[in-house]
């Protein structure tokens, strides 16, 4: 108990949510629990920021007009050293310009597929936490590996558990999409960054 929270391990917070620790210290090292404090060397979790996270609702894909979807599924921010992006992953301190970049590219994937899908979630640990529109154009380079250069952000979390969302786009759809997708659960499984999932089948 500390000020009459009860206070738990990463690990006992993963065993709660039945994921694996180190998919939970994602969410942790990205900056988007509230409330952690430590114990020595052990980040303690508060139990409600643990049932807040337990408790968010999966993505309603059924309300897209589209039969599948492309998932962005990244790790915690890491330095990149590359001219063109200074990071790629997701953190909730980056600025949204830097976050843009680290997430348009460069990933391997059927470009057209993204395309198609007309938005783009990107998932960290399992939760949307940021949302791409703005997929039409690509470019593709020697690795086989793609770019969407006009990919525009429409909002990210800051906050996973309320969640607390921030707006980054003018346009009505994109608010929509990023209203209807941010801070929810969506699984998706690949052997890569990206995973195709369908509409129909969510819920």
């Amino acid at each position: 108990m500390s000020g009459g929270r009860v206070l738990l391990t990463t690990g006992q917070a993963a065993e709660e949510l039945g994921c694996a620790v180190t998919t939970f210290r994602r969410l942790v090292h990205a900056g988007l629990l509230p409330g952690l404090s430590r114990r020595g060397v052990r980040v303690m979790v508060p139990l409600s920021t643990v049932q807040a996270l337990s408790t968010r609702h999966s993505a309603a894909l059924d309300r897209l007009d589209v039969p599948e979807i492309a998932v962005l599924r990244v790790d915690t921010a890491q330095r990149t050293g590359d001219p063109d992006r200074d990071w790629i992953g997701f953190a909730a301190s980056l600025a949204p310009d830097d976050l843009l970049r680290a997430l348009r590219g460069w990933w391997r994937c059927d470009a057209a597929g993204v395309a198609a899908g007309g938005v783009l979630p990107v998932t960290l640990s399992g939760y949307v936490v940021a949302v791409l529109t703005g997929l039409e154009r690509w470019e593709k380079n020697g690795q086989g590996r793609h770019a969407f250069p006009d990919a525009r952000l429409a909002g990210y979390v800051t906050d996973l558990t309320a969640p607390h969302i921030t707006l980054t786009s003018n346009l009505k759809t994109d608010r929509r999409l990023a209203e209807l997708l941010l801070g929810a659960r969506l699984a998706s499984h690949s052997g890569g960054a990206i995973a195709y999932v369908p509409t129909a089948a969510a819920g």
